[in-house]
């Protein structure tokens, strides 16, 4: 007997009228919602603009405790009318910390956990490292009312380690809220299908869905800005593209897929079975020889 469960993404632009902002993912999850989703990913930090295209000092500002977040209970809320799952991205203060964080909301309302972002980009027009900790949570799955789900955070989602260890405490869908686009040091570079590919290979290798949310629109601070090219999907544990979104518009893809299947695909490949543990100690170590 199959068991679906239909999962969505969303994408649209930002700008620094954050209620606006705020409405723009309401209405796009409801719309989800509207077409069956029952596990809908919002895009990465989607309260604001992309902030860490350069260090600003009042940016900091922006940060709030998990514990009264008014964007998380908004969503909880939310989440609860609709009966959806909802990971709901925001920027975190933590004490004296700062982290780009998912608050992982379950279908009635309530907070399951949050995940701190684990790799921390630092490069022209993502300097995130300037604003965020590396997280201390350490990779999570949650058991929500559709299924054991895994969030990754964006730069996340070019490490396979991340994924698979995800995959390991057994989780049945990759998620993997995102602000990608262009390059300011290298305008002419565009790595859309890199960025694709890259998530594909975590839904073969790992034989589970995977759904990845990006942001659309150009974004700009001083002299650099960042064409954000959208191209949401959702994957299946075959790496097959089963929605995809455009580069520049304001969408919501929808598809549904079987645990069922994806399972009876990780049991029939055998990649957990035949790993060897013992002989990975070089990823252990930054070096190799650790």
């Amino acid at each position: 007997m199959a068991r679906d469960v239909t999962l969505a993404a969303t994408q649209f632009a930002c700008t620094w009228e954050l209620e606006e902002n705020l409405q723009a993912a309401e209405r796009l999850v409801r719309a989800a919602a509207g077409r069956g989703a029952q596990i809908i990913l919002l895009q990465e930090l989607f309260e604001t603009p992309y902030f860490c295209i350069v260090q600003d000092t009042g940016h900091f500002a922006l940060a709030r405790p998990l514990r009264g977040h008014p964007t998380v209970a908004r969503f909880s809320r939310l989440a609860a009318e609709l009966g959806t799952v909802i990971p709901v991205s925001f920027f975190e203060r933590g004490g004296q910390a700062f982290f780009n964080s998912v608050a992982v909301v379950d279908a009635d309302g309530s907070v399951l956990g949050v995940y701190r972002k684990s790799h921390i980009p630092d490069s022209g027009g993502y300097q995130e490292k300037y604003y965020f900790t590396p997280g201390d949570t350490g990779f999570r799955v949650w058991d929500t009312r559709f299924g054991r789900i895994g969030v990754g955070i964006c730069w996340d989602q070019w490490f396979p380690e991340a994924a698979r260890a995800m995959a390991l405490q057994g989780a049945e869908v990759l998620l993997y809220p995102t602000a990608i686009g262009s390059d300011p040091p290298e305008p002419g570079d565009d790595s859309r299908d890199s960025w694709q590919l890259a998530q594909r290979g975590h839904a073969v290798s790992n034989a589970m869905p995977v759904v990845a949310a990006n942001r659309i629109g150009l974004e700009a601070a001083g002299e650099l800005g960042i064409r954000f090219y959208g191209s949401s999907f959702i994957a299946d544990q075959t790496g097959a593209v089963l929605a995809e979104a455009s580069r520049d518009r304001e969408e919501v893809i929808v598809a549904t897929v079987d645990l069922d299947a994806a399972r009876y695909r990780r049991e029939d490949w055998s990649f957990f079975r035949d790993r060897r543990p013992e002989l990975y100690r070089p990823l252990l170590s930054l070096d190799g020889e650790g």
